[in-house]
C-alpha cells in the first residue's frame, strides 16, 4: 500500500477513534484540556524539531507575509459571498463569520498531515507561515473585534481596550509554539542543531513530539458536533471558502511557477487550514461583557462561531487529507482550479438551495398569516 495512503488511513482510525470516546468526555472542559495538551505540549516540541532540523534560510521570511496575505485576502473577499448565501449586512451573525472565515488553525489541521507525509523541512515553513496568521488572528482581529463592539454599543473605554490589545501582544509572544520557534531560530543563528542539544533535552523534545499526530487526530474526532441549525447554510460558506483559497494558491504557483510537488502540497494544505479558535475566544469574551453590560449579545453571535469550528475541523480534514492522496494530480495549477471551481459550484448549489427553502418557508408563513386573518374576521 502507497504510505502516503496508509498514513492517511491511520488519521482516519483516530479520527473514528475520538469520535466513539465522546460519551467518555462529559464536559467541554475535558475535550479543552485535551486541546491544550496539544497546543502548549505536543506542537511546540514538533515544530522545534522541525526548525532545529534545517538549515536557515531567508527565504523562510516571506512564508508569514504568504500566510498574511491569505488572511487579507478571505477578509476581504468574503463580505460580498456571506450576502449571497444570505447573511444580512451588519448582523451578529455577519460579524461572527467575517471575523472567523479569513482565521487559519494549521495546528489542529494541516500540520499533523504536512508532518507525516511531507517531513520536517515543510512542517517548518508551515510553523513560518503561521507566524503571520497568529499576528493576524490575535492582533488585527482582536483590533477589529473590539472596533465592531464600539461601534455597536458606543462604548468609550478606549483604555481598557488598549490594555487588552497589550495583553493579545504579549500573549502572541508568550505562546510555546512562538517562544519555541524563536529559541529554535536563535539557536540556528549560533550554529547549534538539534543534535548538539543535551541529550535528555533531545529525548523529551521528541517524546513529546510523537504525542501530536495521535491526539489531535482524536481531538478532531472529539469535536465533530454536526448542528440542524445554520448547518447548510454553513457548510455551503466552508466548501466556498475552500474553492476560494485553492485559486488564490493557484494564482501564487503559476505566478512564482512553483513546480516542485511538495511545495505545492503544503501550499494548499496550509490554506486549507480550518477556522481558527482564536477569533471564537475574542468573539466569546465580547459577548460575555455584553452579556453583563446589556443583557445580551449584540455584536457578534458566539454560537454561529462555535458551529462554524464543528464544521470547519472535520472538513478541512477531509479536504486536506483528499489533496495529500491525489499529489500528481493536485500539483498541476489547471486541476488546483478545476477543483475549486467545483467546490464554488458544490458550495453555490448550496446555496440556492438555501434561498429556495427560504423562500418556500416564507410563503409557507405568508399563507398561514392570511388563513389566520380571515379566520378572524369571520369572527
Amino acid at each position: 500500500m502507497d504510505a502516503t495512503i496508509q498514513k492517511t488511513i491511520l488519521f482516519g482510525i483516530f479520527i473514528v477513534i475520538g469520535f466513539f470516546l465522546k460519551r467518555k468526555f462529559n464536559s467541554k472542559a475535558e475535550i479543552q484540556g485535551l486541546k491544550k495538551i496539544i497546543l502548549n505540549l505536543a506542537l511546540p516540541a514538533t515544530i522545534f524539531i522541525a526548525l532545529m532540523g534545517i538549515d536557515i534560510d531567508p527565504g523562510l521570511v516571506g512564508f508569514p507575509l504568504m500566510a498574511l496575505g491569505i488572511n487579507l485576502l478571505l477578509f476581504y473577499i468574503f463580505p460580498l459571498i456571506l450576502l449571497l448565501v444570505g447573511f444580512k449586512k451588519d448582523s451578529s451573525d455577519y460579524r461572527t463569520m467575517r471575523l472567523m472565515i479569513p482565521s487559519l488553525a494549521p495546528g489542529l489541521s494541516c500540520f499533523p498531515f504536512i508532518s507525516e507525509i511531507l517531513g520536517q523541512e515543510y512542517l517548518a515553513k508551515a510553523a513560518m507561515a503561521d507566524l503571520g496568521n497568529k499576528v493576524f488572528v490575535l492582533i488585527i482581529l482582536y483590533s477589529i473585534a473590539t472596533q465592531w463592539y464600539f461601534k455597536q454599543t458606543s462604548n468609550n473605554n478606549n483604555k481598557k481596550e488598549k490594555g487588552k490589545l497589550k495583553t493579545l501582544l504579549i500573549t502572541l509572544f508568550s505562546e510555546p509554539v512562538t517562544l519555541l520557534i524563536l529559541v529554535a531560530l536563535a539557536l540556528m543563528t549560533f550554529g547549534f542543531s538539534f543534535e548538539t542539544l543535551p541529550a535528555i533535552a533531545q529525548d523529551t523534545i521528541q517524546k513529546l513530539s510523537l504525542l501530536m499526530t495521535p491526539l489531535v487526530m482524536i481531538f478532531i474526532g472529539l469535536a465533530v458536533k454536526i448542528r440542524k441549525d445554520q448547518c447548510i447554510k454553513l457548510l455551503s460558506i466552508l466548501i466556498i471558502r475552500a474553492g476560494v483559497v485553492m485559486l488564490i494558491s493557484a494564482g501564487v504557483i503559476w505566478v512564482m511557477q512553483i513546480s516542485v510537488r511538495e511545495d505545492i502540497l503544503w501550499m494548499l494544505a496550509f490554506s486549507l487550514s480550518a477556522c481558527s479558535f482564536w477569533p471564537y475566544a475574542h468573539i466569546a469574551g465580547i459577548s460575555e461583557k455584553e452579556k453583563k453590560e446589556l443583557g445580551k449579545e449584540k455584536t457578534f453571535k458566539s454560537s454561529t462561531a462555535i458551529n462554524l469550528l464543528a464544521l470547519s475541523f472535520p472538513l478541512s480534514t477531509l479536504i486536506i487529507m483528499t489533496v495529500m492522496l491525489n499529489p500528481d494530480f493536485m500539483m498541476i495549477p489547471s486541476h488546483i482550479v478545476a477543483v475549486a471551481v467545483a467546490c464554488l459550484g458544490i458550495g453555490s448549489v448550496l446555496v440556492i438551495w438555501i434561498r429556495l427553502k427560504e423562500i418556500k418557508g416564507m410563503r409557507s408563513n405568508s399563507k398561514a398569516i392570511r388563513f389566520k386573518w380571515m379566520d378572524y374576521k369571520k369572527v
